[in-house]
């Protein structure tokens, strides 16, 4: 069987084209700099290819796309360059199983199997027979962790890795077809439809939410106008090393997770949105404020860049896309801490809010009123603090971390809800 095989610079998924197609060389000089490309797999008398392949080593990520006839995808993998430079880990498998040629692409009721690996022996095996409206059979993968590597082909050599889902049992041979003229770097950007690299979810605008007279929307209220962040007491980090986590979440292997500081005492504030509404209770318009974020203030600089704080097993390299890490919490509380006195200020906290001891001496536990902030606890052999604050459920939240142009902490923030959008600035300003 012959495989022709063209590279371009990017691959559209919706309209199932190759964007920018490109020569040989231009592709194996892409790859050398680790820059992306997709490679298109085609066999004669066949519109749909037979798999596309995109490759960006500066990503850590090699994926792939195999199509059948009709064009439906029929098997997505993803694999990830990690510490070896001649092995790759097979992330993520999906392959869907068409009942006929009338179902069409990715139709619920179309059959599923799910394979996700991780370092470590661990994984999850995902089955739907009656694809996502039906029952889920989740298992363990049985393989070990050194028969889960695939090793990395050198520019040129990738084999068809589609073959078994196409029931091709010879081996192709490929022939390379050169784009009838490479396209200009014109400097234009790829269709927002193309193929990209998964990413983790981004910060969005996360220092604008302390700005008063920004406008932003929450997804439910259609405008909200930022005002004066609200400061709320303050919080002692003597030891240096900041914890935010979940304190309702048992915590063996201490807090999820820690962020590095200068030891010092540190401003907490809300920030907080203003919008009105029409309450049919009271048959008026009404205005609220609501808290959008919770942070410690570590400098007055504001923050150049802001990145998402990862726990001690979280590695970026293995992110799908859209993927956070952050603390998790089932009781829709998070908490600020002096991480090195983590564990007696844990207690204090039970003692007080859960037990609701009212023997506790209110040197080390005190109740805040009024804020999002619910509970301070202080470890008196330290100085340490924790701070308890409300979110608005369960779940995972991340905590974002800003820092400056010299990379210096300023802030750290955890959203209590969403991430809101920004409207377009009218250049309102509101007082305090």
């Amino acid at each position: 069987m012959v495989v022709e095989v063209g590279y371009a610079r990017a691959w559209d998924l919706e309209a199932r084209v190759p964007w920018r197609p490109i020569s040989v060389e231009e592709a194996r000089e892409r790859d050398a700099a680790g820059l992306p490309y997709v490679v298109v797999y085609r066999a004669q008398g066949r519109e749909a290819p037979l798999e596309v392949r995109l490759v960006s080593w500066r990503d850590h990520y090699v994926g792939l796309w195999g199509y059948d006839a009709q064009g439906r995808g029929t098997y997505e993998l993803d694999m990830r360059l990690l510490d070896d430079p001649t092995r790759l880990w097979p992330r993520r498998n999906v392959r869907w199983h068409y009942t006929g040629p009338e179902m069409t692409e990715f139709d619920e009721a179309c059959p599923r199997v799910t394979v996700e690996l991780f370092p470590g022996g661990r994984g999850r095996r995902t089955e739907q027979p009656q694809g996502e409206r039906g029952r889920m059979y989740v298992t363990a993968p049985r393989s070990r962790d050194d028969e889960r590597w695939v090793d990395r082909p050198v520019f040129g050599e990738w084999p068809l890795l589609s073959s078994e889902v196409h029931g091709l049992t010879e081996t192709p041979v490929f022939d390379v077809a050169e784009p009838a003229a490479a396209a200009a770097d014109g400097g234009g950007l790829a269709p927002t439809t193309c193929w990209c690299p998964p990413r983790p979810v981004q910060p969005g605008p996360i220092g604008e939410l302390f700005r008063p007279g920004v406008r932003v929307t929450d997804g439910y209220n259609p405008e909200m106008t930022i005002v004066e962040p609200r400061r709320i007491g303050t919080l002692r980090v003597p030891s240096g090393l900041l914890a935010v986590s979940g304190p309702d979440i048992d915590h063996g292997d201490g807090p999820h997770i820690t962020v590095s500081v200068p030891p010092g005492e540190y401003a907490l504030e809300e920030a907080r949105a203003r919008h009105s509404y029409h309450c049919m209770y009271e048959g008026s318009e009404v205005t609220r404020t609501d808290t959008m974020a919770v942070r410690v203030l570590v400098g007055e600089a504001p923050a150049a860049t802001w990145e998402m704080a990862l726990g001690p097993d979280d590695d970026l390299r293995l992110f799908v896309e859209d993927q956070i890490s952050g603390f998790a919490t089932d009781g829709a509380t998070g908490c600020f801490a002096d991480a090195e006195a983590w564990e007696p200020l844990l207690a204090l906290f039970d003692r007080g809010l859960i037990q609701g001891d009212p023997d506790l001496d209110p040197d080390v536990y005190e109740d805040i009123s009024d804020s999002m902030y619910l509970l301070r606890t202080r470890d008196q052999a330290s100085g340490g603090e924790l701070v308890a604050f409300a979110t608005t459920g369960d779940g995972t939240y991340p905590v974002w971390v800003g820092r400056t142009e010299a990379g210096e902490v300023t802030g750290v923030v955890v959203l209590v809800e969403g991430m809101p959008e920004l409207l377009p600035d009218v250049g309102a300003t509101v007082g305090t």
